[in-house]
């Protein structure tokens, strides 16, 4: 693996800008992905929850043209030092070679679905026009006229078939959220009736209409208005079973983040373990603070700082047992752990302290910037055309100014991996465009913000997998845990029951509200 070095220049972020600006590089995070664990001694299900392609939530078309020079703004670049070699193994190969065939299979799924659902309503909505039609092409001659009740349902089937189509859009045409790795069991189970419905008319049709040359075409029509409505009963069902069973709260889930153990509550109805999973995702995009790796690791290395410190000195010889050796260093490890609560708080305090003072100094650099723009009105627009700026021009006239409060301050946070240079001067001119105030710009870097607040390609969750002991399609129950997890951390999830509460009435008589005054000596009334 490359190793990388950390050093200070002069900062080549702003030199457009102003020309005493610094340059720094830093240490890139390098992200390892361990091998997978091929243990079967568990009895656990792993499946993968895929979501799918979608634009990035801020337009940085421009910051990708300049993500080669400016990525990292507020902080670094990468040097890597040195020769490296890329090997790869037979299992990688075999790792590399699954992965594809899942994601072939995902697809290979997802459009046979499609297609076929597609087929079956094609075939529904034509099966009640080819039994108004076939008589009148077969034996058009022989059939007994069509009087007015029997134009009269013609018009009845046309919209009843429009609005069947209407509602087939609204509940079934949607574009998908995410790859489930199971199918849908109720809408597979739709699927299903609705096929044995559509054959079961289809049969009896062939055998009492087809072959006898039915002359009733009156009777013919209303077989087919029969059809219709039992199709629209159908998508009735289907409204309940989809949208309508699982809007009541059966279950409170827990939701915790293995790294921080930031968590959350919410409530859902009957629903399967897959789909559950998938509404915790949303929920967490939007709920849960972005995940920073930055801010795990201080802890880690004030563990290892201790453990460097201790040194051990074999004075028996190289031949003494090694065991004597790990007892003492645990013997010293733990005498300086009683003094290490001091560090950590006095660390803790004047980490805040660097905070606070760095916070002042960016509130006040952003406030002065934003004194320097003024919006014009439009009689001022053609006194002084010259001096005119669009709102990214004012960013980049205001931005050099509190740029480096800034830079300080998302270094101390450890949020600067998250804001581009480029992100930060689009923020800067929408608040500009749309009047906001300094407290509103701030406030995307004061407060960090769930992940939907930034853009995909620094997100560290896009790939999830579901760990449950259950089968993922079956119903959520009272004491199921199952874990989403992804490259580098993982959601726990605990499903609780809601309690069934019994509440009981007890009337009060508004006249009982009678009260006395009860007067003391001591008192002052």
């Amino acid at each position: 693996m490359s190793t990388a070095m950390d050093t200070e220049s002069t900062y080549s972020g702003y030199s457009h800008y102003s020309g005493h600006s610094k340059k720094a590089h830093r240490q890139g995070r390098d992200r390892h992905k361990s091998p997978r664990s091929k243990d079967g001694s568990r009895s656990e299900k792993s499946v993968t929850i895929q979501t799918p392609p979608a634009e990035p939530l801020l337009g940085n078309d421009a910051s990708r043209a300049e993500e080669g020079q400016d990525d990292n703004w507020g902080e670094t670049t990468t040097a890597i030092t040195g020769t490296s070699e890329h090997s790869i193994s037979q299992e990688d190969i075999a790792r590399i070679s699954k992965d594809l065939e899942d994601s072939v299979g995902l697809d290979c799924k997802r459009y046979l679905g499609l297609t076929v659902a597609a087929v079956l309503g094609l075939l529904v909505f034509l099966t009640p026009i080819a039994f108004i039609l076939l008589p009148q092409i077969l034996w058009r001659d022989d059939l007994e006229p069509c009087g007015t009740v029997c134009e009269g349902l013609f018009i009845s089937v046309a919209f009843k078939l429009l609005i069947l189509l209407i509602g087939t859009w609204a509940l079934f045409f949607r574009q998908p959220k995410a790859d489930l790795p199971r199918v849908f069991v109720f809408r597979a189970l739709l699927l299903v009736l609705i096929f044995l419905f559509v054959f079961s008319y289809w049969l009896f049709y062939g055998v009492r209409i087809l072959d006898s040359k039915d002359t009733n075409y009156q009777g013919i029509v209303q077989y087919a208005v029969s059809l219709v409505d039992a199709l629209l009963f159908i998508h009735y069902l289907a409204i309940v079973l989809l949208e309508l069973r699982q809007l009541q709260p059966m279950f409170t889930v827990k939701v915790v983040r293995s790294t921080d153990g930031e968590s959350r509550y919410y409530s859902l109805g009957h629903l399967s373990i897959q789909r559950a999973a998938l509404v915790v995702l949303e929920n967490y995009y939007r709920d849960f603070t972005v995940y920073n790796p930055a801010l795990l690791t201080a802890s880690k290395s004030r563990a290892a700082k201790h453990m460097a410190g201790l040194k051990v000195y074999n004075v028996d010889g190289p031949g003494n047992n090694a065991a004597g050796q790990s007892r003492a260093m645990i013997a010293a490890a733990a005498r300086r752990r009683d003094s290490s609560h001091n560090e950590l708080y006095y660390e803790e305090a004047d980490h805040e302290r660097r905070v606070k003072k760095r916070r002042a100094r960016l509130v006040v650099a952003v406030e002065e910037a934003f004194t320097h723009i003024k919006r014009l009105q439009a009689e001022e627009q053609q006194k002084a055309p010259g001096e005119m700026m669009d709102p990214r021009e004012a960013a980049q006239a205001i931005f050099p100014s509190m740029a480096r409060a800034l830079q300080k301050y998302l270094r101390t946070t450890r949020q600067q991996q998250y804001h581009s240079m480029e992100s930060i001067l689009q923020h800067l001119s929408f608040c500009i465009t749309n009047n906001m105030t300094p407290k509103a710009f701030l406030e995307r870097y004061l407060n960090p913000g769930p992940t939907l607040q930034y853009d995909r390609d620094r997100w560290f969750s896009k790939q999830w997998t579901l760990v449950s002991e259950e089968a993922v399609t079956s119903g959520l129950q009272d004491g199921v845990v199952f874990v989403l997890k992804c490259l580098d951390f993982s959601l726990v999830v605990n499903v609780k029951k809601i309690p069934f509460i019994k509440l009981s009435e007890e009337f009060i008589d508004p006249k009982s509200h009678k009260f006395v005054l009860r007067l003391q000596s001591e008192t002052s009334v």
